[in-house]
């Protein structure tokens, strides 16, 4: 193991003496790195969202051919490198992991990104020498924009593995995965989806749908550029319902969003919901972009019709209240034993799963493909000192983390908003109240219109819509 677990009998001393030394350490090892990259970025102005660093979005996986997406098979279009980082530095007081890989040509006139994964402690990313973040949560998939940094050749990746700064509000997971599993780089050309919202919802009469598409397209050239994007959908028996495409001018090195809302017929026979034994009918879509008359990326998702509201404090899919039968649960080691068990709880009457902390975006796909409904939470658990209302007496009250409480609750949201089995968010684990689940309370209902947020601590605080 790269990291090693503390006994719970090591003294409170011995551990602030280690973490001075890592911090010795991770500061002279930021100074010599850093200073390295500072001349970068004097010469190379960037904008701010084209910048190095971590980003907050769907996890995007682009496919080169429709039957590469339908088969989910990343390695086939040469859009993505798996990252196995190696062990270069591995004490009691330092611990470093990294790998160098060839990008090629092509990659260098795209997008490049990194998906993290199951990295198993807080991380320093490092990338060329230049420090693009630092993440404390380690429960959470992360990605990060490196565009910047990237050149053809040989191009070097490290992770300095570190304690958390903030250990007061992790959750202790279920299952330890293998590190780096579903960990990859991947490349999308200039013009190319940056993020998208989906969703197939009734219309006001409840007679018919609405596909309702949002498209975030980018254009990372230095100039104007046409973007053309498009989506087609398919019925659960297999007919297509609908196809269009639309083309924008996007001013150069920006984004801007494409919308499509057609009506859909015919939808109510297919409704979703986590009621019945057996599988919910789903919609395929798929997401594409073209240029020159070729279609060049494939997005593909499952969906299911309906919508999620809520109203004096109870849930309701197609105006029926949810009575929901939940079941604290995290995803085990693999999808095969995750589906296993999700069905053994569904025939035990479990509709709803709340794990507590964001899981790996097969689980969702499990729970959508299934019908199960899910409450999902971000990586916030300090239930030591719920009860201390006082400033900074529980970290749920402490302005100094309010940051890193909204860094995590954004990383769930964009992670899962998109998916069909997502009916609640939960602002975290029982952590007391205050300051930061106000902050994330807020934020959350501004980008969330239609689904309910709750908060067990809440303990009749407005923070809480059930």
């Amino acid at each position: 193991m790269i990291w090693q677990k503390k006994s719970t009998f090591v003294h409170s001393y011995n551990m602030q003496n280690k973490m001075k030394r890592y911090s010795l350490l991770v500061a002279a090892l930021l100074l010599a790195i850093t200073a390295s990259a500072q001349g970068f970025w004097e010469l190379n102005p960037q904008p701010a969202d084209l910048r190095a660093g971590r980003i907050y979005r769907t996890e995007v996986i682009p496919y080169d051919t429709r039957h590469d997406a339908d088969a989910r098979n990343r390695e086939g279009s040469g859009h993505s490198i798996a990252f196995t980082p190696e062990v270069l530095v591995d004490s009691e007081a330092l611990s470093i992991v990294g790998s160098t890989l060839e990008i090629p040509y092509a990659w260098t006139d795209g997008v490049v990104y990194l998906h993290l994964e199951n990295v198993g402690s807080a991380y320093s990313l490092f990338v060329n020498d230049a420090l693009v973040a630092e993440v404390e949560d380690p429960l959470t998939p992360a990605e990060f924009h490196l565009t910047p940094l990237m050149h053809q050749g040989t191009n070097s990746f490290k992770l300095l593995l570190r304690p958390s700064r903030t250990p007061a509000i992790n959750p202790t997971p279920r299952v330890e995965r293998p590190r780096f599993t579903d960990s990859y780089l991947y490349y999308q050309e200039k013009r190319s989806m940056r993020d998208f919202e989906l969703s197939l919802e009734p219309d006001s009469l409840q007679r018919d749908g609405i596909l309702r598409v949002r498209f975030v397209a980018q254009n990372a050239y230095n100039y104007d550029e046409q973007v053309e994007l498009g989506y087609d959908i398919y019925s659960p028996q297999g007919k297509l319902l609908d196809f269009n495409m639309r083309s924008i001018p996007i001013p150069g090195r920006s984004v801007d969003t494409i919308r499509f809302d057609p009506f859909i017929y015919h939808v109510n026979e297919n409704r979703w919901n986590a009621v019945s034994t057996k599988r919910p009918p789903l919609y395929k879509v798929m997401l594409f972009t073209r240029r020159n008359g070729t279609y060049k990326e494939y997005m593909p998702l499952l969906i299911g019709f309906g919508r999620t509201e809520w109203y004096k404090g109870t849930i309701y899919r197609f105006d029926e209240p949810l009575t929901l039968k939940k079941q604290a649960y995290n995803a085990a080691v693999d999808r095969q034993t995750t589906l296993s068990e999700m069905r053994s709880l569904k025939a035990k009457g479990i509709n709803t799963l709340c794990p507590n902390y964001p899981q790996p975006a097969w689980f969702y796909d499990l729970c959508t493909e299934q019908g199960m409904y899910v409450i999902d939470c971000p990586a916030i658990a300090a239930p030591e000192k719920r009860n201390d209302r006082t400033v900074g007496g529980t970290p749920s009250n402490d302005p100094t983390l309010v940051e890193e409480y909204l860094e995590r609750v954004k990383a769930m949201y964009y992670r899962s908003r998109n998916y069909t089995c997502v009916i609640a968010y939960a602002l975290g684990n029982p952590s007391g109240n205050g300051y930061c689940m106000y902050k994330a309370y807020e934020w959350l209902k501004s980008v969330e219109k239609h689904r309910p947020v709750v908060y067990e601590d809440a303990l009749g605080e407005w923070n809480n819509d059930l």
